[in-house]
């Protein structure tokens, strides 16, 4: 089968053997599989995580080896291995978290020399893992139930009480699906920053209700004029607060993930402030602590999704409750990986091209 494959830090078309399902696993045809920003860190970045892997006691790619990326995927059944209960006909369209299950545990899809991802043309998941794609909908649709997801979980993980006014830090796919997951959650207003007009478009699109470009306008000072509290909260302070800004609470998402900008937040932030860090920053960064400290700032790294977030971002795509399909920008063939790569570092040009691998 063909495949774009990560090969000595490059991406290159080239075939690969057939996977064969083991016990409880499927064959399945990639519909659609979304390039992920983590893809474009895993290619700059892949020493590092191994490196990291290792540290965190887990089993790192081999870099001399072939590894194909991709975990935003929706896919069609082809058949069945052994011990399969067999409930979906092949031909049905699937999605399913980017996970192997294995007799020593879960396995990831897309960094493993093993587990082939989404960049191919057929590929293995676990059968207890699949989701049958609701209400017709579109696969290149389905397949950013994976990306969405990681906004669901981000605004969980955030506590949110109902009295914050959130601030997002980029409006890459990471913070639009955070700006998606804030307005499913019904917490308004909610205030955008990023360079990129394209990007602040989308972030309208998604539910921002206030977009600014850093260049022009400051985006704390843009969040404080509207986390103003009301003369009412204001004189319901306790008195000892009464020498802090009138501000109802801050809730900034950090969805850029280079280096610099963790301390650019913590610079920025108003006292008290809730920061959820949800863009990977694959290098060493550098803040300092004694900034959060005297706001008593208080930090929070998320990572993924849970399978019920996973389940229930997929159905609310199919109701049209999000607003999935602005954020395709192209669609290509395996031959286009390698210049998918290059053309996503032009945020003005590209949110998230999909892979179809059968084209």
């Amino acid at each position: 089968m063909r495949a774009a494959i990560f090969r000595k830090g490059e991406i290159v078309a080239d075939t690969l053997p057939e996977p064969r399902p083991a016990a409880g696993q499927v064959l399945v045809k990639t519909l659609a599989c979304g390039i992920c920003g983590s893809d474009l860190h895993a290619r700059k970045h892949a020493h590092r995580m191994v490196e990291l892997s290792r540290r965190l006691g887990r089993p790192p790619m081999d870099l001399d080896r072939d590894v194909v990326f991709g975990h935003e995927f929706c896919c069609e059944i082809l058949d069945y291995g052994p011990a399969t209960q067999r409930k979906l006909k092949p031909g049905a369209r699937v999605c399913s978290l980017p996970a192997l299950l294995t007799p020593e545990g879960p396995k990831g899809i897309g960094y493993s020399n093993e587990n082939v991802g989404g960049y191919a043309e057929r590929m293995l998941l676990s059968e207890a893992l699949l989701l049958e794609v609701p209400n017709g909908l579109a696969s290149e649709h389905a397949a950013l139930t994976e990306p969405l997801a990681v906004g669901v979980h981000a605004v969980a993980k955030a506590n949110i009480r109902g009295d914050e006014v959130p601030l997002v830090i980029g409006c890459g796919p990471v913070g639009l699906a955070v700006i998606a997951a804030l307005k499913l959650k019904g917490l308004h207003p909610i205030v955008a920053a990023d360079y990129s007009p394209a990007r602040r478009e989308l972030a309208q699109k998604l539910g921002a209700d206030i977009v600014v470009d850093p260049a022009r306008t400051q985006p704390y000072a843009t969040w404080a004029e509207h986390a103003a509290m009301s003369p009412e909260q204001k004189a319901a302070r306790p008195a000892l607060q009464a020498w802090l800004p009138a501000l109802k609470p801050a809730l900034i998402f950090e969805c850029v993930g280079i280096p610099g900008v963790l301390q650019q937040v913590f610079e920025g932030a108003p006292r008290d402030a809730r920061i959820v860090v949800v863009g990977v920053c694959m290098e060493p960064d550098r803040s300092e602590p004694m900034l959060g400290i005297m706001k008593e700032l208080n930090v929070q790294y998320v990572l993924g999704y849970t399978p019920d977030e996973f389940a229930h971002l997929l159905r609310l795509i199919a109701e049209g409750q999000v607003e999935a399909a602005s954020l395709v920008t192209a669609t290509i063939g395996i031959d286009g990986v390698a210049g998918a790569f290059a053309e996503l570092a032009n945020p003005e040009r590209h949110t998230k091209i999909i892979v179809e691998p059968w084209r």
